[in-house]
């Protein structure tokens, strides 16, 4: 039985946001591994994310589900922020062996969250560190370069898959952070509660901030995932 694992990433971001947890697969079993990069996105120097839609994101990860399940028998889906609410879509649409979301955005914008990390942004400007503040460096160069239209339409993509969340039935691992500032922590609750899958997990990272995949107890949460996904 070959098994194929899709990563989907985040909203203005790029495979970089789900490569550690990609990586740490890679390095325990030979499974197929596929982390497509949407378009207008990648890493800095390629954020051009202009005129595209959420049309064109959606379809692209049927695209890439579909090419992946062409070299293999069963399709496991991953996705980040974004890419966990279109890794819910996909899930719908298609056979999914299992289905991890890893900060899904079926929520978007934790305010209380937010006001506390622009505060530390604040001090550490104040104090001349900003460089060294972890959120202002991911984000400063997208508060620059992501345009209005390109945010409206991230915001369709949640609005098309949320109706039918609660028809997910395949197995679900839901991780999420408690200091996320973009995803409330309490979505990840909501997640749970409104999947209908028989089998569904869930964990709540203390420490864990939006990029999940980079918070300290990653590895802690890596090998929970791994092995559901092992679980027959």
């Amino acid at each position: 039985m070959k098994i194929g694992v899709l990563f989907l990433h985040g909203f203005s971001g790029g495979p970089y946001e789900v490569e550690p947890f990609a990586h740490y697969i890679e390095q325990r079993i030979d499974w197929t591994v596929s982390i497509p990069t949407f378009s207008g996105h990648g890493d800095a120097e390629h954020l051009a994310m202009k005129g595209y839609k959420a049309e064109h994101w959606m379809m692209e990860a049927e695209i890439a589900y579909r090419q992946l399940k062409k070299q293999v028998d069963e399709v496991i889906v991953v996705g980040f922020s974004m890419g966990g609410v279109i890794a819910m879509y996909l899930s719908i649409r298609y056979p999914v062996k299992k289905l991890v979301l890893l900060s899904a955005a079926a929520k978007y914008v934790s305010p209380t969250q937010l006001v506390k990390d622009v505060r530390a942004i604040a001090q550490d400007m104040v104090h001349k560190k900003l460089e060294e503040n972890e959120l202002f460096a991911r984000y400063k160069f997208k508060f620059k370069n992501v345009p209005l239209t390109a945010t409206i339409e991230f915001m369709k993509v949640v609005k098309k898959t949320e109706p039918y969340i609660k028809n997910i039935q395949c197995p679900t691992f839901i991780v999420q952070g408690e200091l996320d500032g973009i995803v409330p922590s309490t979505t990840a609750q909501i997640l749970y509660e409104q999947i209908q899958s028989q089998k569904k997990q869930m964990y709540i990272s203390d420490c864990g901030k939006h990029h999940i995949c980079y918070s300290d107890d990653c590895e802690r949460w890596f090998d929970q995932v791994y092995r559901f996904l092992l679980e027959h």
